[in-house]
């Protein structure tokens, strides 16, 4: 199956799905549209961010915004205050250490559980 076929079984936005492993990270996709993504961070891990379709507006707490589009990656390295948010809807794959919090120590509407990204 094409990975972009994937994201025909993810019906809600912001709610990432585990769709395999590798070692000790998952392989994540997840669907944005909207500004829900609360500031927050991984204290110990690093996350990447690759755009499949879309674009996504970026944001690094003390930096300037910049927006991705399909084909760019970016890695937020561990402790860095980010969020993430899109007009129309985004595409993105996320390489995740599987100790990842989905929303760091901060929970909101949109926060997930592993449980909750591992049920198809």
């Amino acid at each position: 199956m094409k990975l972009i076929e994937k994201f025909k079984d993810i019906t809600d936005y912001f709610s990432p799905k585990i769709i395999g492993e590798v070692n000790d990270t998952y392989v994540k996709l997840a669907k944005i549209k909207g500004d829900k993504v609360p500031w927050h961070n991984h204290e110990h891990e690093d996350e990447l961010f690759y755009i499949i379709e879309g674009s996504l507006l970026f944001e690094v707490e003390g930096k300037d915004p910049f927006t991705m589009n399909q084909g760019d990656l970016f890695i937020v390295k561990r402790g860095i205050n980010h969020r993430v948010s899109s007009i129309e809807e985004c595409k993105i794959m996320l390489i995740e250490n599987k100790t990842t919090a989905h929303t760091g120590k901060v929970e909101s509407e949109i926060t997930k559980n592993i449980k909750q990204q591992l049920e198809s």
